[in-house]
């Protein structure tokens, strides 16, 4: 899918649709951790992943746009270190005039105040002011995978960013996920339209159906009934 489609999918979407979309379809949710959030609250990420491993130079940043597609997202792995920042602003201004969509970095940055003003999306683990006093081994695979809590990241993988945290998702599977995803976000506006009227969501998903049936199906879980009566709350 080019990535002008993929941001005018995302931008009616929001990352818990597509992490519930995984879940409707059987598919790993591969969620970074909590704490990697935006710079600049609500700005919002998509875009295919360009990996890169640092070990204290920004070389193989460079070396990476030099081999990234417009609206690649730069996913940075320095191994979720909160002793040193890895990516400032020069770094930042490289990315955006290499046409990249922004970083997402398991990591930390510097220079927040410049970074929000050059507008790149930038979702790491927070600031400090140092840079890194190190250089470590460059391994022969630093622009091949990055990992990211517990998940690996390569070039096959899309990322997605928003106000609620950063999802990894498979490339090959995109265009039914992002089709479920948007069916379940339908479903749910027409649930909160209905809340809103004075339909409670309760009598809307019939609830009290769903109680009587686990008193007598005790294995039967929400989802099951969810799934027969058209709802989507949990996924």
């Amino acid at each position: 899918m080019e990535h002008h489609q993929l941001r005018h999918r995302f931008a009616e979407l929001t990352t818990a649709h597509l992490a519930d979309a995984c879940l409707r379809a059987g598919a790993e949710v591969r969620c970074a951790p909590a704490p990697l959030r935006a710079v600049t609250p609500g700005d919002r990420l998509v875009g295919r992943a360009c990996p890169a491993r640092h070990v204290g130079s920004v070389d193989v940043f460079l070396e990476a746009f030099t081999g990234a597609a417009p609206g690649d997202v730069l996913v940075v792995d320095n191994g979720g270190r909160l002793d040193e920042a890895c990516v400032g602003d020069l770094v930042v201004l490289e990315a955006r005039a290499a046409g990249l969509a922004g970083i997402a970095i398991w990591g930390l940055h510097r220079d927040t105040a410049d970074i929000r003003a050059i507008g790149l999306p930038v979702f790491s683990l927070g600031a400090t002011p140092t840079g890194p006093r190190r250089l470590d081994a460059r391994p022969g695979d630093a622009l091949e995978a990055a990992t990211v809590g517990e998940w690996t990241v390569t070039r096959a993988d899309l990322v997605f960013g928003d106000d609620d945290g950063v999802l990894f998702l498979p490339a090959d599977r995109i265009g039914e996920l992002l089709t479920l995803a948007e069916r379940i976000r339908d479903t749910e506006r027409r649930q909160a339209e209905r809340v809103r009227g004075g339909v409670g969501l309760r009598e809307q998903v019939r609830f009290d159906a769903y109680l009587a049936e686990r008193r007598r199906t005790p294995s039967l879980t929400f989802r099951e009934h969810l799934r027969r009566v058209g709802g989507a709350i949990e996924e």
